[in-house]
């Protein structure tokens, strides 16, 4: 005898489907064109921990209103401990802030192109640390796919590395600047994106409010580097918003907005697909 569905759950997992390819499409277009942007609107004299700082400051922002709209923010206030909070956003914050650092310097030393497409490794990242901290496994299908993205990105870098495919004369710089900087943040980014996708699915945590506090932390780890690190210098010396014009406000809210969407696809889809809708490359 066939079981047939409530229609209140068929209604509900219509508009989860929904919003998931909304959230999916837009956050595709993010990515393509963010690192046209940047290149474009963020001058190389820029500070990168500024950048940086006040995108996740744009972040929370923007994910505070998105609660106090949803009619959930004095809830979430009341439910939120410090000792949840760390344990599901403060690892995921600190790496996502190194993360975050390393792309901006990425940006600057890589054509758009090269960066798409190196950045598109974080998607066997993203299911290799999948699997290890959720048990979740890919397909035959998938896994070969996964092989032949790492066999086109380790050939792309051989040819930007020995500088034939770079408008840079300085090999030594698109590599230790560019690719390797690249390619970590893709590990990084693989490592974050299954931790948030076991907060969000397996402690429930909402999204806006871990966005909130993964910039917080982020934040509070970027400016507590900033003691040691010559970005810092560089901030003391110049000042934090060195180097800005009008337009490097353009990537900082783009740069932002996508992070908001990042989460809710993670909440909603899962890591790995949520990478694997980031993997459009853009030619500048």
């Amino acid at each position: 005898m066939a079981v047939t569905k409530p229609k209140g759950s068929t209604r509900s997992s219509q508009a989860t489907s929904s919003r998931v390819w909304l959230y999916s499409s837009l956050l595709t277009i993010q990515y393509g064109v963010q690192p046209l942007i940047s290149k474009r609107c963020i001058r190389r004299e820029v500070i990168v921990t500024s950048s940086v700082v006040a995108c996740e400051a744009v972040k929370v922002m923007c994910a505070l209103i998105l609660i106090a709209r949803e009619g959930g923010l004095k809830r979430s206030l009341k439910e939120w401990t410090l000792v949840g909070s760390l344990t599901a956003s403060g690892l995921p914050a600190a790496i996502y802030a190194l993360q975050n650092s390393l792309l901006q310097i990425s940006y600057k030393n890589l054509d758009s192109l090269t960066f798409s497409m190196l950045n598109q490794t974080k998607l066997f990242f993203t299911a290799l640390f999948t699997y290890i901290i959720l048990g979740q496994k890919q397909s035959i299908q998938q896994i070969g796919a996964l092989f032949l993205l790492i066999m086109a990105a380790v050939l792309l870098s051989i040819g930007e590395g020995s500088g034939k495919g770079s408008t840079s004369s300085d090999p030594d710089q698109i590599l230790f600047n560019g690719i390797i900087p690249i390619l970590v943040a893709s590990v990084l980014s693989g490592l974050a994106s299954a931790l948030c996708q076991w907060a969000s699915q397996v402690k429930k945590h909402t999204s806006y409010m871990m966005t909130v506090e993964m910039s917080v932390v982020g934040s509070l780890c970027l400016l507590a580097s900033t003691f040691k690190s010559p970005d810092g210098e560089a901030i003391r010396q110049h000042g934090f918003f060195y180097g800005w014009t009008p337009l490097t406000l353009i990537p900082v809210i783009v740069n932002a907005v996508g992070g908001i969407l990042v989460g809710l696809v993670t909440s909603y889809a899962g890591g790995v697909r949520k990478v694997s809708l980031t993997v459009l490359p853009i030619q500048a």
